[in-house]
């Protein structure tokens, strides 16, 4: 029989799941871990079995305020879709310096900026990126695809149907981020797109009308041309009146 000191409460085990996994991990994914548990095991186990997301994500908000007051260094992360246990920003530089994380797999500044442009304008083909760069990009993409940072999202409508490309669920929990929305800037450079488009269909709407416009008044300037050519034989038609009123005159006198 357990002691009641001895059942752990649900943030204990939820801190150990996270400690354990090496992924982001959801709410949904807990629950069922318990469930499956409860479902193996007898006893305190069991009890476990009717846990709701609701009472996970409490326990998790829970788990985040008592690591943030005890300053463990650690901390509960919302990254790519899940929750994650990682380090506090602040005790970074020590942690970098034990593990010599980046010294060997480091991003060069080539890649970092190719995989700017991807994350930033995705989906992007190679040639937009090397538009971008001024230089070609085939080795360090392949460089991204391999390391998981950058996955093939499609192709494009243009002739040759060359690859899209986009970021990876991998991409954000390498640099720590729920969603591409946490990009710097990510929200300004959607606004700035949005205008350039709109701009660019409202230039080519312009265009589409101006271009009728400029053929009805090349038609209009044509009709009356053509409608001036009569004008002067109905003009020359009075003096020819003229001459016959003159003659018929002239008869008599005659």
């Amino acid at each position: 029989m357990h002691d009641a000191d001895s059942i752990p409460e649900i943030k204990e085990i939820l801190g150990a799941l996270l400690f354990a996994t090496r992924e982001p991990i959801t709410a949904r994914q807990m629950v069922n871990v318990f469930k499956r548990t409860a479902e193996t095991y007898e006893g305190i186990e069991a009890s476990f079995i009717e846990i709701t997301a609701k009472e996970v994500n409490q326990a998790l908000e829970e788990l985040r305020e008592d690591l943030a007051s005890s300053k463990l260094g650690l901390e509960v992360a919302e990254v790519a879709g899940g929750y994650r246990l990682r380090n506090v920003k602040t005790v970074g530089p020590w942690l970098r310096e034990l593990l010599e994380k980046g010294k060997a797999n480091k991003l060069s500044k080539p890649a970092l900026e190719t995989l700017s442009i991807i994350a930033y304008r995705q989906p992007v083909q190679r040639s937009e990126i090397e538009s971008v760069r001024g230089v070609a990009a085939d080795s360090i993409v392949r460089n991204l695809l391999e390391m998981g940072l950058v996955k093939v999202v499609g192709r494009s409508d243009l002739p040759g149907k060359p690859w899209l490309y986009g970021t990876t669920q991998v991409f954000l929990e390498h640099f720590g981020l729920n969603s591409l929305d946490e990009l710097p800037g990510m929200a300004e450079m959607r606004r700035n797109l949005e205008q350039r488009e709109l701009a660019l269909k409202e230039k080519e709407a312009a265009a589409a009308a101006d271009t009728p416009s400029e053929e009805g008044e090349q038609e209009a300037a044509e009709v009356p041309a053509q409608e001036e050519k009569p004008e002067p034989v109905q003009e020359e038609e009075p003096p020819a009146e003229e001459e016959n009123t003159s003659s018929s005159e002239s008869d008599p006198s005659a």
